[in-house]
């Protein structure tokens, strides 16, 4: 399965840690990691997923015109041009949301992925109605698993 891993491009040691976890936890359960591709939440779920002990694929889909501004750990970078509006891509290409912290970027993806009867899980990020609120990375993931 793919997973978009959303969440805010600058966040701190806390989210940073729960992105990392939540990357690696989808890569030991064989999953994709799909993403923006640049920093903060994104950047360390493609760490997290790189650095399992099973690494998975990460792609990401980039804002910008340019594949090198994806972070290190991106495998496929997609670089589309266009904006924020690359955010429809990011969630239409994951069978499963998870959210991380984030601001309207976020919450738009959230709600994209809800519009497409997506199941989202979120850590500390908005709360919004059909949005499962998980403690932790292991339940994030389970989540998404059991309602995909």
């Amino acid at each position: 399965m793919r997973v978009s891993v959303i969440g805010g491009g600058r966040v701190g040691r806390d989210d940073r840690e729960r992105a990392e976890a939540v990357g690696r936890k989808l890569a030991e359960r064989g999953h994709e990691v799909v993403c923006g591709g640049l920093g903060g939440v994104m950047e360390a779920a493609c760490r997290g997923a790189k650095e399992a002990r099973n690494p998975t694929r990460t792609i990401g889909i980039l804002p910008t015109d340019d594949p090198a501004d994806a972070n290190e750990f991106v495998d496929v970078p997609i670089a589309t041009g266009m904006g924020n509006a690359r955010n429809a891509l990011v969630v239409g290409n994951g069978d499963a949301a998870i959210a991380i912290d984030g601001r309207y970027g976020t919450l738009s993806e959230i709600a994209l992925a809800l519009d497409r009867n997506v199941p989202v899980a979120a850590i500390a990020s908005h709360d919004v109605e059909g949005v499962e609120a998980v403690e932790s990375a292991a339940a994030a993931v389970a989540y998404v698993e059991e309602h995909a």
